[in-house]
């Protein structure tokens, strides 16, 4: 049977070419809103750190009606880092969205969530956003997306794409450049016509793909999914399927999209994108079922992580000041609690019960993990990002990532030695107004820390972005951070006169009047080796006046270092103290004696090898 009053799409791009503002057109158009209704922009980033950051973290589920057909509609995230969040959403609609720069044209994870769409065999409309840009380049564009299809194997049905050209920030769509649509109704209409409508048994024994999990603080866990097969009823009686386990257990509410909001149905068909209540047992790729015929739909692979870190519990002097959460027990429980809903994240016990090892995608990908926690009131500490190795064919492999950067022509050679060094190989290079597009397969260890330098070497104006490319043999060495640290040798607050009398040993990350403990670095050395300072010095009162004695004191500005910078710059002796207040980088030894003794051991075991 063919349900001809449902659609359902997903929209997918590289990161800001425009996903979320096209969701709010969309909204606005289809009449969601009232016309007095003041709406925030990009509506459907409801998370926090989505406004803040401007972009997507979590896929989200919306739906509108146009001419008598409900759309259901998911907005996907763009970075790779969150690439878990798409390939779970694929599994509830028939068609994607594809949007493309009309400037920037396909960028690396264009390729990666359209690779993911052809592989499920999903239709794509081929959506080129921002055609009001003076520096458009529609033509070269479309020619760009096509060589990307053919270059991914799409079929001949895939191949034979329809295309809308729209400026989603002003809610204008059109089928051909020339056309004068004033707003998206040329897109709707596609949609309607182009998509296919959700076929299946209607009449047959109940299957739902559990995709997405969510949280009520009123109704518990909230099961997001599709209904492929048969229809659901609220109260009724299911099967949970996970793996080789099945469990009873019986819905007590179930809700459909209706535009921003969930709304409480008695009754959902096949097709239908359906959030349920009451199962306490239920996980993502789970498959809810008829209990006289529970059949199970495959699970969800997702791609593995490569990046994993060391979560602990803080142990500096100042633990427990700023935190609300800050004993072994919460963190664990709210570690593992993130991995139920957080497909691309594991975590792993370890040796300690005060430690855990947690892996993802990237470094932004635990980076919001860790900002997240942090508002929630927890305080822990992190390690450094190390790469998730594999042995291949008995051969040791590393992740390798493609990074794609935009330079202006001037700060090519800057770029091209700075990755030179991280054992980038250099695969693709084409000019574009005024800029060049670098393509280079690096290992994922040669991007820790390299963001901040690519922004400095660029002065701001370069771009990057990359996408996992796969493992290969291990490359050989990369040099690590070239500076030392500036660490501090007594507890205390820094005075003006203190930092005074350091900052020509290097750059300073404290300022005067803020509290420090030993082993806490206060600062970047200007020179290889760490170096113990003293910025909590006070000048001694004497009744000797010098010439000196009246001139102010000029400090140069200190070097305030985000989550991001902070988990970059430490180097493998080093931790990451975050609590909800402060971010504070210190010695994984505070006793510098003991570092010292450290320091000795690990060079007599080095020239004893």
């Amino acid at each position: 049977m063919q349900r001809n009053d449902l659609r359902n799409i997903a929209i997918i791009a590289h990161v800001d070419h425009g996903k979320t503002t096209l969701v709010d057109a969309m909204l606005k158009q289809s009449g969601v809103f009232r016309s007095n209704e003041q709406v925030v922009e990009r509506v459907m980033d409801s998370n926090e750190l989505e406004r803040e950051r401007g972009i997507t973290i979590l896929a989200k589920n919306t739906a509108i009606m146009y001419g008598g057909v409900k759309i259901n509609i998911v907005d996907t995230p763009g970075h790779a880092d969150f690439g878990g969040e798409v390939e779970r959403v694929l599994n509830m609609v028939d068609c994607v969205l594809l949007l493309v720069d009309a400037f920037e044209g396909p960028m690396p994870q264009t390729k990666y969530v359209l690779r993911k769409a052809l592989e499920q065999n999903l239709r794509a409309i081929v959506v080129i956003n921002k055609i009001d840009r003076p520096d458009q380049r529609v033509a070269d564009v479309l020619d760009e997306v096509l060589e990307l299809f053919i270059e991914l194997e799409a079929d001949d049905k895939q191949l034979d794409f329809p295309v809308v050209y729209a400026t989603a920030r002003d809610g204008i769509a059109k089928l051909s450049m020339d056309d004068d649509s004033e707003d998206l109704k040329p897109l709707f209409d596609l949609l309607l016509s182009a998509v296919p409508a959700p076929q299946g048994d209607i009449d047959g024994p109940l299957q739902i793909m559990v995709t997405t999990l969510d949280w009520d603080d009123y109704v518990g866990r909230v099961a997001i999914g599709r209904v492929m097969r048969g229809r659901v009823q609220s109260g009724q009686s299911v099967t949970i399927m996970n793996g080789e386990t099945e469990t009873r257990a019986k819905l007590s509410r179930l809700y459909v999209y209706e535009g921003l909001k969930r709304s409480e149905v008695k009754e959902a068909a096949l097709g239908d994108i359906v959030a349920v209540t009451g199962l306490d047992a239920v996980n993502i790729g789970d498959t809810i079922a008829d209990p006289e015929n529970p059949e199970a739909l495959p699970t969800i692979k997702v791609d593995e992580p490569t990046l994993a870190m060391i979560f602990s519990v803080n142990t500096s002097p100042f633990a427990g000041k700023e935190g609300q959460y800050v004993t072994s027990r919460h963190l664990r429980d709210r570690l593992f609690r993130e991995v139920e809903t957080n497909v691309s994240l594991r975590v792993a016990e370890t040796g300690s019960p005060d430690s855990f090892e947690v892996s993802g995608r990237g470094e932004l990908h635990l980076s919001i993990l860790i900002e997240t926690m942090r508002r929630e009131g927890y305080e822990f500490q992190v390690g450094k990002p190390r790469v998730i190795f594999k042995t291949i064919n008995g051969q040791k492999c590393e992740p390798l990532e493609r990074l794609t950067v935009d330079v202006p022509q001037e700060y090519m050679g800057t770029v091209m030695e700075a990755l030179g060094t991280r054992r980038a190989e250099l695969i693709n290079m084409v000019e574009l107004a005024g800029y060049l597009r670098l393509e280079f397969v690096i290992p994922a260890r040669g991007l820790i820390g390299f963001r901040s330098e690519f922004l400095t070497n660029t002065k701001g104006y370069g771009i990057m972005h990359h996408i996992f490319h796969g493992y290969a043999p291990y490359k050989g060495d990369i040099s690590g951070r070239t500076r030392g640290a500036l660490v501090a040798f007594e507890t205390g607050e820094t005075t003006t006169y203190g930092i005074h009398s350091v900052q020509d040993r290097g750059t300073m990350f404290v300022v005067p009047g803020q509290a420090i403990y030993e082993g806490m670095v206060v600062g970047e050395n200007a020179r290889e080796m760490d170096m113990e300072v003293n910025p909590c010095k006070k000048k001694h009162v004497t009744n000797m006046r010098s010439s000196s004695a009246d001139e102010a004191l000029r400090l140069t500005s200190p070097r305030i270092l985000s989550l991001e910078q902070a988990l970059e710059w430490i180097n493998d002796d080093e931790v990451v103290e975050v609590t909800p207040k402060s971010i504070r980088l210190r010695k994984a030894t505070l006793d510098r004696q003991l570092r010292a003794r450290e320091r000795k051991n690990a060079k007599e075991a080095q020239e004893g090898e």
